[in-house]
């Protein structure tokens, strides 16, 4: 078990950890017991650490995590363990130590991952799955019924329940014989293929006999369902495909984007949607010097394809949402509804975890996809091979989303090296060059994005993201698992660079601050964990009459007859509306204009607007987004 102060310092040395949580901890609350179920459950993570009477210095020029101190010690850790063995469907017993750091007392509770066979905890007063949290990132999030696949491994799969009101009616010939044609070229000898139609279709698990009657399973109305069928009993169940000019989401809702709908049977899909998509990518060729074949130096074939796969393969189909295919300029985005179950740090390695095992199933013997976990990893060699960046994966357990992101940007071009040049004087390493490329195309980066492009783990990628900071290439915004960062002060854009290095003065550091080496009081854990250190930075102001100018008089009204204090969210929340109905507005707008504080108005109502499709975010590709804003939602004419 770890002392308390090698926790904190662990705390101080990366920007997230999945493994501590750190509370001021003057009572036992809701979110303490969140936490001890979420380490209690979270597959594979092996259980994790409560600190209790540490606080995060958030005005500091580097957050720093402190001992703040318990006052009640004694009765702090017999209300933890009494309300552990008591708040939910079985007994959790962390083990709870005691410790002084700087004369100050702090609590180090160690929660133990339960067996397999006793999974999920949950409180005993709530049902499953919402009663259940999950330890995802620094976070404690609720389960959802995807969850339940992962600890339940009996449970019958979504894919394997009948769909009502459908029939063999509903099963396209073209697909059947699709799905014949590829079997065929993988092993002619296959014994379904000598089955009649109704008899393959039961063995593939796509129809069941319920009351006398046939019916298709979800399996059976994706993989060979009509599209009438589709558009009847799955409205929802589609692939988009966007065409968004630029590299990021337009703001003009009258001009915004293109967009093509598609909807189908999977196996049909996979080839309509790759299609569609290649016929937008631009092409090119290289013949090497004494060379008769020349070479493609476009996106890999297979990448796209494997990445369209997954997307079919592993999204949720309890969620009536579409798959969306991004096209920006620089990049393509595939974001299909479902979080990954496999955690983002292990994927690539060996082993797949599939929600949807009868599609899966008949993906593979199709040779349409593979099932040993091989695919992210062949997506990253053949991008490498091709000379482009890594592709990145974003698994967003709370909007219950999986996102692919390929960038479309050749590494290490020749105006690439001649970019590169003008950071010469900082030492970079090869990591910390790719992640400047990476920010540049996106416009930030984060500490799970920096260890994907780089196959770092953790400590490293706190590490380089860390000395970036110092050398202010990089500025870090929010906190824990929100932590991102955006380019620095001394970030040269491409423009900015031009065919010269940057003038002395500002690309040159004093004799008495060596950038490669940073300074030893910036980049040590402070002295004293006991005490705050001291606010360096200034609060940014925001000019009120600016931000009131963009709303109508009615809005004002509305405002300032507002109570101080309401019981009712949906109030603040009909105002909100109100404020964002044409104009994109920021969490800190909101703030200025409502008299809360951004933090609260963001966790009290943005967020929860945003879950519930009130409002739509700016920048939906990234939420983290250092200009996210958001705006009402439009309705849904169609």
């Amino acid at each position: 078990m770890k002392s308390a102060a090698e926790l904190i310092q662990q705390l101080n040395h990366t920007d997230e950890c999945n493994w501590i949580e750190a509370k001021r901890g003057s009572a036992i609350d809701r979110s303490i017991l969140e936490s001890v179920c979420g380490f209690s459950n979270e597959p594979g993570l092996g259980g994790g650490y409560i600190l209790l009477g540490v606080e995060q210095e958030e005005l500091s020029l580097f957050p720093t995590y402190y001992a703040s101190g318990i006052e009640q010690s004694d009765k702090i850790q017999l209300d933890l363990s009494t309300q552990c063995a008591s708040m939910f469907n079985q007994p959790i017993r962390p083990t709870i130590q005691v410790e002084s750091v700087n004369g100050r007392n702090v609590i180090v509770a160690y929660v133990s991952e339960l067996p397999d066979g006793q999974k999920p905890a949950y409180f005993r007063n709530e049902n499953l799955p919402q009663g259940a949290y999950r330890r995802i990132g620094s976070s404690d999030q609720r389960c959802t019924d995807d969850d339940l696949f992962v600890f339940f491994n009996k449970e019958d799969s979504f894919d394997s329940t009948l769909v009502s009101g459908s029939s063999l009616d509903d099963i396209s010939e073209e697909a059947l014989a699709l799905y014949r044609q590829l079997r065929s070229k993988v092993n002619s000898f296959a014994e379904e293929l000598q089955y009649n139609d109704e008899d393959l279709l039961y063995s593939l698990g796509c129809i069941r006999k319920e009351k006398g009657e046939i019916q298709l399973t979800y399996a059976g109305l994706l993989l060979f369902g009509k599209r009438i069928a589709h558009r009847r009993l799955l409205p929802m169940v589609r692939v988009d495909y966007v065409r968004v000019p630029g590299n990021e989401w337009m703001e003009d809702p009258e001009n915004r984007f293109t967009t093509i709908d598609m909807r189908g049977s999977l196996l049909e899909m996979v080839q309509r949607v790759f299609s569609q998509i290649t016929d937008d990518l631009p092409k090119g060729f290289v013949l090497p010097e004494g060379e008769l074949q020349a070479e493609s130096i476009g996106l890999p074939t297979r990448v796209l394809r494997e990445a369209i796969v997954n997307a079919l393969i592993h999204r949720t189909y309890r969620e009536n949402q579409p798959i969306q295919i991004i096209r920006y300029g620089n990049r393509i985005e595939i974001k299909n509804p479902g979080f990954s179950l496999k955690p983002e740090d292990h994927l690539g390695e060996p082993g797949s975890k599939s929600r949807n095992p009868f599609i899966a199933a008949v993906f593979h013997e199709t040779n349409l996809a593979e099932t040993k976990g091989s695919g992210v990893r062949t997506m990253r060699a053949l991008m490498e091979k091709a000379n482009l960046l890594p592709p990145t994966f974003e698994s967003d357990h709370g909007r219950n989303q999986f996102t692919v992101r390929l960038l479309l940007h050749h590494f290490l071009g020749t105006d690439d090296v001649q970019w590169l040049s003008t950071f010469e004087i900082y030492g970079l390493n090869e990591d910390q060059k790719r992640a400047l490329i990476f920010t540049r195309e996106v416009g930030a980066i984060d500490n799970s994005s920096y260890r994907q492009l780089n196959g770092v783990d953790i400590l490293k990628a706190s590490s380089d993201l860390r000395d970036m900071r110092l050398k202010e290439l990089l500025d870090q915004k929010g906190k824990g698992r929100a932590t991102y960062y955006v380019v620095g002060t001394n970030f040269v854009s491409g423009d900015e660079a031009e065919d010269s290095k940057p003038p002395v003065s500002v690309s040159t550091p004093v004799d008495d601050l060596n950038l490669k080496t940073p300074p030893q009081d910036l980049s040590a854990p402070p002295q004293s964990l006991s005490a705050p250190p001291q606010s360096l930075s200034a609060p940014v102001t925001i000019d009120y009459k600016a931000v009131a100018a963009k709303i109508g008089e009615q809005t004002l009204k509305k405002i300032n007859k507002l109570p101080k204090r309401t019981s009712d969210p949906l109030i603040i929340e009909d105002v909100i509306v109100d404020i964002c109905e044409k104009s994109y507005f920021k969490a800190s707008e909101f703030a200025l204009l409502l008299g809360r504080s951004e933090d609260y108005v963001k966790r009290k109502f943005l967020t929860p607007m945003i879950n519930s499709k009130k409002l739509l975010y700016k920048f939906p590709d990234m939420i983290n987004h250092p200009e996210q804003a958001y705006i009402k939602a439009k309705t849904d004419k169609k």
